[in-house]
């Protein structure tokens, strides 16, 4: 199964596509993490112990201090498929993360992104 894959797949290999995504775009690392941070609760230090750990996607989110309240106002197409409509919780969150680096990488401003 296609899910399977992504769920077991290291965060530290995506979160450096990431990363790579939004420096291409004139956005830093920071942000990146600020708006990972976000989503997750993980704190500076906690998301870097999941990428030194070589954690996966289902342990990442399983893990997850506190996934942010407003997540659900995240809205919009990834991958040809509308987040807010996706029933796999896991993917839900995956998506959630990935559409949040791309607003990033569009310029979107910070306070935008992160859903008040």
């Amino acid at each position: 199964m296609a899910n399977d894959r992504i769920f077991s797949m290291a965060f530290a290999k995506v979160y450096a596509l990431y990363v790579q995504k939004a420096e291409r775009k004139g956005r830093t690392e920071a942000e990146v993490d600020q708006v990972i941070c976000w989503l997750t609760g993980y704190d500076a230090a906690g998301l870097k112990r999941q990428i030194e750990r070589g954690t996966d996607f289902r342990s990442f989110f399983d893990e997850a201090p506190a996934l942010h309240p407003n997540r659900a106002l995240i809205q919009g197409v990834v991958c040809g498929v509308r987040v807010e409509t996706i029933d796999d919780p896991l993917m839900q969150k995956i998506r959630y993360l990935d559409k949040l680096v791309d607003e990033l990488a569009k310029g979107r401003p910070m306070e935008k992104i992160l859903r008040p």
